[in-house]
């Protein structure tokens, strides 16, 4: 119990620009366009981010209440670049779900 309120009292005090990059860019997608019906965003994230840094980032953001975080690593693919064998980079995805009547406007510039 101690050492979650530690991570939560380490994310509080994050830098705004240490938020910038936790939130890497949002997921638009169909399955993630068809969350906003069930007030869950989706976004990329750092692959070292913990679930109290990703929330105090989109709750300080956005300026939104968040509820919960669900987070998955999507393992990089093997493919080939020029005709030789590589591997894509594993990406970190994190779903937010917001409080009743909350939304994120994507389009919007961040302030």
């Amino acid at each position: 119990m101690t050492n979650i309120l530690a991570i939560r009292k380490k994310a509080e005090r994050m830098s705004r620009e240490a938020m910038y990059d936790i939130i890497r860019s949002p997921l638009i997608t169909e399955k993630a366009t068809a969350l906003s019906e069930k007030n869950q965003v989706g976004f990329k994230v750092a692959i070292d981010a913990t679930k109290p840094e990703i929330k105090v980032a989109v709750e300080t953001l956005f300026g939104v209440k968040v509820l919960g975080v669900n987070t998955l690593i999507q393992k990089g693919k093997a493919k080939r670049f020029k005709g030789r064998p590589g591997q894509r980079s594993d990406v970190k995805k994190a779903f937010v779900q917001l409080a009743e009547g909350q939304s994120i406007d994507l389009t919007a510039k961040l302030v």
